[in-house]
């Protein structure tokens, strides 16, 4: 089976490969915002929108013309490829997956992409690779680059500057291994599974916030755009950039542990973005318990929910299992005995006890082993071609559900 894998490495780039590269994502931010504004500009005047072709044409007009020449500086490739990335976004908003596309600003997600593998020459024994217009770069070579390489982006971040290849093999069918298991996810415990394990949360913008809260005032107290500022903001950057890492590094050891170690993993499809709205309201209708709700709201997004089921579900592939998300409603309100329903049944944020029947037992082990009974009957729905409603929002693992059995 085809699998498309990237591998992400520190670059290690002289001064006036720095200062290349920072001339580069900033032709790519040009062209993008130039072309964006051209769009928008032919839509108010009644005009069909350009295709790619067309924008490639113009890109080419611009390059040669006397006021841009400097886009001539910046190796074409990377260029055209910022135009295809518009012509994706607005397929994605014409698809209503993404908002209407935005102009980009300087600083926040600068990169940009080699698209030729013919004009990349990787030197995995020696860290470096040459890329066009820049040349030999060293970079921290952690592990092995598996695969034929199909692309590589530069991007930079916190002023430090990465490598991402893109790679494609073959790989032999994995066997799955394991058996079923049910999650439940919250903020006391980050992920219990119904077989009575749990992961701890691990809170990363809750440890950093006293930093991160001490860094930004200090930062507002300095005259806006000094290097005092600057170096201000690069601090609060790095705080940033620690939380971050330390998210993802402890979300990739637990997604790849359970993948691991289990066939079928059931989630619940929580819609992250209603779950962490505001309460504050309007002024005519103004919210209630606007700072508990603050709170909660933040220790949600703190969790990386959705990374974490993105995560999980491609691991699980890689791996010959599966991802089933279901609905949430109730999970944690229903008896796994009797089967009885009631909000009185959770009787506190942690302990379950049937009204009915009087089971007792953990609230988050009884959710997640109602979202594994939910999975089993969504699958046996989609074995015997029974129609079920989908959850809402449901997630591609679905449709690589079938695939991934067969």
């Amino acid at each position: 089976m085809p699998r498309l894998q990237a591998y992400k490495y520190e670059l290690m780039p002289t001064g006036e490969q720095q200062r290349k590269m920072r001339r580069f994502a900033g032709s790519c931010r040009f062209v993008f915002n130039k072309a964006l504004a051209l769009q928008k500009e032919r839509h108010e005047q009644g005009e069909k929108k350009l295709g790619y072709a067309g924008l490639c044409k113009l890109l080419t007009e611009w390059r040669n013309s006397s006021e841009m020449a400097w886009l001539a500086d910046a190796p074409v490739h990377p260029l055209q490829q910022t135009l295809k990335d518009l012509e994706r976004a607005y397929a994605n908003f014409f698809a209503k997956r993404a908002n209407f596309p935005r102009f980009k600003k300087k600083g926040q997600g600068d990169s940009f992409r080699y698209p030729d593998p013919k004009q990349i020459k990787l030197d995995p024994p020696n860290s470096r690779l040459f890329l066009p217009k820049l040349g030999w770069l060293r970079y921290r070579n952690s592990r092995d680059v598996l695969g034929t390489v199909k692309n590589i982006t530069v991007s930079q971040s916190c002023g430090k500057w990465y490598v991402s290849i893109q790679t494609a093999r073959e790989v032999a069918q994995p066997t799955p291994q394991g058996d079923a298991v049910g999650i439940d996810m919250g903020i006391a415990r980050f992920a219990t599974l119904s077989d009575g394990t749990f992961f701890a949360p691990l809170n990363s913008f809750k440890r950093h916030e006293t930093a991160l809260r001490k860094a930004q005032q200090a930062m507002s107290r300095k005259t806006k755009f000094s290097n005092n500022w600057k170096k201000a903001k690069a601090r609060v950057q790095r705080i940033h950039s620690r939380i971050g890492n330390a998210r993802r590094d402890y979300l990739h050891k637990t997604s790849t542990t359970i993948s691991q170690n289990h066939a079928m993993v059931c989630i619940e499809d929580l819609q992250v973005r209603n779950m962490s709205k505001s309460a504050a309201g309007t002024a005519d209708a103004p919210g209630r318990n606007v700072r508990a709700k603050s709170g909660l709201n933040k220790s949600i997004l703190d969790q990386g929910w959705f990374e974490f089921r993105r995560q999980l579900d491609y691991k699980l592939a890689w791996n010959g299992g599966w991802l089933i998300a279901v609905p949430p409603q109730n999970t944690s309100r229903t008896c796994p005995c009797c089967g009885h329903v009631s909000a009185a049944n959770r009787q506190t944020q942690a302990r379950f006890e049937c009204v009915e029947c009087g089971f007792e037992d953990n609230a988050d082990v009884v959710g997640a082993i109602n979202v594994l009974r939910a999975g089993h009957a969504r699958l046996a729905c989609e074995v015997s071609g029974a129609v079920m409603p989908p959850a809402a929002g449901t997630h591609r693992s679905d449709s690589g559900a079938a695939q991934c059995r067969a």
